[in-house]
C-alpha cells in the first residue's frame, strides 16, 4: 500500500483507514508493506502489528511551495525508491490511497508487472461543491481521473462516493467498489461520565468536534450554533480539535459569534487525549458540508458518545435509517442546535442512541469485515 499518512502522521481520516485495514489484513495473514512518509519518533523501517512500515525522507528540489502538484509528484519518486530495500519480496497487487500518491502507485505497478488497486477517499470537484475552480483544483482533478484510468479497479467509501467517481471520471460502474470504512472499538473505550445540563460551566455539557479544519468539515456552522445554544442550555462549552488552512477563518467566525468564552480550538490532540476527550463529550457533532464518507463519525460512535451529523454524503449513509444517531440539514446551525439541545436534555434518548451506534459497528464497520471486502477486490483485480 502507498499512502501519503500513516500514523504516527496523521492528517487527516485516510492514516486512520490504511492503518485499521492493512493491520487486519496482516491478521488474516498477508504480508503487507505500507510505503509512507518519515514522522518524528517512528522508525522509518519497523513492522507495526504484522505489517511492516517504510517510511521515506521527501528531500525535495526547490519548487514553488504554491504548486503543490509538482511537488507531490516529485516526492513520490522517494516513496518508490523505498522498495529498493524490500530485496526480493515482490508484491501482487499495488493499492494506492488517493490521489497524493498517484505517481507512485502507477510506477510500482509498470516496475512489478502487478495491478493496481486505487481508493479515492474524496475528490477535489467534491471539496469545491460540483465545481472545479481553474488552477490547483482543476490540476489535482486530472490527477485523480489519470488514477482511476490507470488502476485495475477503484475503490470508494460510500455510495455517494461511487457515484461521484463513476460520474465524475466517466468509469464503468463495475470498475469501482465500495467498501466503508471501519473502526478499531477497543481504541475509543473507556466512557467517562457525561456532564448533565445545568451543573456547574465548567462542568456543563461539553459538545466534541474534531477533523482537518477546512471549510467544507463546516466547523463555522457548529459555532454558530453553539451560540444559538447559550441561552438555551446553561454551561454548554465546545471543543474543536485540528488543525488546517481554515483555522484562521474559523478564528475570525467565532469572534464574531461572540462565542470564544464557549469554544475552543485546541489545535493538533495526541490520540490518547483526543480519545479522553471524545470519551467526555456529553455529545459529537460532525458538521460537514462535504464528506465522502465520515470515519469521525464511527469515532464517535465507538467512544460511546451520541453522535450528530449532518445529512451529507457518506454520513447521511451511516446514520440514515439505524437510529445509532441523528441528523441535521448541512449548513444550517439553527438545526443543528435544535439537535445538540435535544440530545443534552434527553438522556433516555442519548443512552439509545449510543446502544444502537454500538450495533450498528458490531454488524458493519468492523476493520476484519472492511479487509475482507478489500482483498475481494484484490482477487479481482488479480482476474
Amino acid at each position: 500500500m502507498v499512502s501519503w499518512e500513516y500514523p504516527p502522521l496523521v492528517v487527516g481520516g485516510i492514516a486512520a483507514h490504511v492503518e485499521g485495514l492493512a493491520t487486519a489484513m496482516a491478521g488474516a495473514g498477508h504480508e503487507v508493506v505500507v510505503l509512507s512518509l518519515r514522522h518524528p519518533g517512528a522508525e522509518d523501517d519497523e513492522v507495526v502489528q504484522g505489517v511492516r512500515v517504510l517510511r521515506a525522507d521527501i528531500a525535495l528540489p526547490w519548487l514553488p511551495d504554491e504548486d503543490l502538484v509538482a511537488r507531490m509528484a516529485s516526492a513520490n519518486h522517494q516513496l518508490v525508491q523505498l522498495t529498493a530495500q524490500l530485496g526480493d519480496w515482490r508484491p501482487d497487487v499495488v493499492h494506492a490511497h488517493d490521489w497524493l500518491t498517484a505517481w507512485a502507485g502507477d510506477t510500482l505497478k509498470a516496475l512489478y508487472g502487478v495491478p493496481l488497486v486505487a481508493t479515492v477517499h474524496a475528490t477535489e470537484r467534491g471539496r469545491h461543491g460540483g465545481h472545479l475552480p481553474p488552477g490547483l483544483p482543476a490540476a489535482i482533478n486530472s490527477v485523480e481521473w489519470w488514477l482511476t484510468y490507470q488502476a485495475r479497479e477503484v475503490i470508494a467509501c460510500s455510495k455517494f462516493m461511487v457515484r461521484e467517481v463513476v460520474s465524475g471520471f466517466e468509469l464503468p460502474a463495475e470498475k469501482v467498489h465500495l467498501v466503508p470504512n471501519g473502526v478499531d472499538v477497543s481504541r475509543w473505550a473507556g466512557r467517562a461520565p457525561a456532564p448533565s445540563a445545568g451543573s456547574d460551566p465548567d462542568a456543563g455539557p461539553l459538545v466534541v468536534a474534531w477533523g482537518r479544519i477546512q471549510y467544507e468539515k463546516g466547523f463555522q456552522v457548529l459555532a454558530r450554533a453553539i451560540g444559538e445554544l447559550r441561552s438555551r442550555v446553561p454551561g454548554i462549552r465546545c471543543v474543536i480539535a485540528g488543525r488546517g488552512t481554515y483555522l484562521p477563518e474559523l478564528q475570525t467566525q467565532i469572534d464574531i459569534e461572540g462565542v470564544g468564552d464557549l469554544v475552543q480550538l485546541a489545535g493538533f490532540v495526541p490520540d490518547d487525549e483526543l480519545h479522553r476527550l471524545v470519551n467526555a463529550a456529553t455529545c459529537v457533532v460532525i458538521p460537514s458540508l462535504y464528506e465522502p464518507f465520515g470515519i469521525v463519525a464511527l469515532e464517535g460512535m465507538a467512544a460511546g458518545a451520541p453522535t450528530i451529523v449532518a445529512r451529507t454524503g457518506g454520513l447521511a449513509e451511516i446514520v440514515e435509517g439505524t437510529d445509532a444517531g441523528l441528523l441535521f440539514e448541512p449548513g444550517n446551525p439553527y438545526a443543528l442546535a435544535d439537535a445538540v439541545q435535544t440530545v443534552v436534555g434527553d438522556p433516555v434518548l442519548a443512552a439509545r442512541l449510543r446502544a444502537d451506534a454500538a450495533d450498528l459497528l458490531r454488524r458493519t464497520y468492523t476493520w476484519t469485515a472492511i479487509a475482507d471486502a478489500t482483498v475481494a477486490v484484490y482477487r479481482g483485480a488479480l482476474g
